[in-house]
């Protein structure tokens, strides 16, 4: 039976088939302003022997009615993976599982399977940039949540007034992180901010567990802070999906829509 997998983010979405063995190409949209017919129209046409859908969604309530919506129109019965203590080789550290983002927990799972027996810090880059330690025996130590670097720069832009006025056009240049205009100074400072805590993350890592993890790239915004990175990474853009495959083969727990 083939599943479809689905990681809808704040903004974006990703999908792919998974036959219980293979993962398909994903495929990725903004999602913002989709109805029910239209995650009906490009999710689940054709169906062609789909039974069920796995979702990982940190959306809203609003966005996962509608999908589950289109899954009942197709005759595809929807699956939400809720946040457990212990699942898909990964024990959650917070103190209360549920509080954890169910993406952040997802890609763990995906980055304990690929990266077996070595200790990870799983880093997510969209609207949020998060950061997660995994020990190598899965359990999970914890985490941090900051804004990403857009989100930085949004901020900077909209609630202030000075930096705004000197942001708007004018000479670009500067080398390194010493910027020469007020635009690169925000932009630069944000994504050197990003990767300058993923790197004291891996050094604090190193200090407990005696052994530097592996960053693990994901997220959309990934790409803004990789060259700024002095931890030795990885980029898994699909780490979410692959979660879900490992979620998939081991029947997680179920939260119905």
């Amino acid at each position: 039976m083939t599943m479809l997998l689905v990681d809808i983010g704040n903004s974006r979405i990703k999908w792919a088939r998974f036959d219980g063995t293979h993962l398909s190409r994903g495929r990725a949209a903004a999602h913002s302003a989709w109805r029910a017919a239209d995650f009906a129209r490009r999710l689940l046409r054709p169906v062609g022997g789909l039974e069920q859908a796995l979702v990982a969604s940190v959306a809203g309530a609003a966005a996962d009615r509608r999908l589950a919506a289109a899954a009942r129109e197709r005759g595809v019965a929807a699956r939400f993976v809720a946040v457990p203590r212990a699942g898909g080789g990964v024990r959650v550290g917070y103190l209360e599982p549920w509080r954890l983002g169910v993406d952040r927990y997802v890609a763990m799972v995906g980055a304990h399977a690929l990266f077996r027996e070595v200790p990870v810090c799983v880093v997510g880059v969209g609207t949020a940039m998060t950061v997660d330690l995994l020990d190598a025996e899965g359990r999970h130590r914890g985490g941090v949540i900051v804004p990403a670097p857009n989100l930085m720069v949004d901020t900077l832009l909209t609630k202030t007034q000075g930096i705004r006025r000197r942001a708007q056009g004018g000479a670009v240049g500067g080398k390194g992180i010493f910027a020469r205009s007020t635009r690169d100074a925000i932009e630069l400072g944000s994504r050197y901010a990003a990767a300058a805590l993923v790197d004291r993350a891996v050094e604090e890592a190193a200090g407990l567990l005696k052994h530097a993890p592996l960053v693990v790239l994901t997220g959309g915004e990934a790409a803004a802070i990789r060259p700024l990175l002095r931890s030795r990474w990885v980029g898994v853009p699909d780490l979410v999906l692959r979660g879900l495959a490992v979620l998939a083969r081991t029947r997680p727990r179920r939260r119905r829509r």
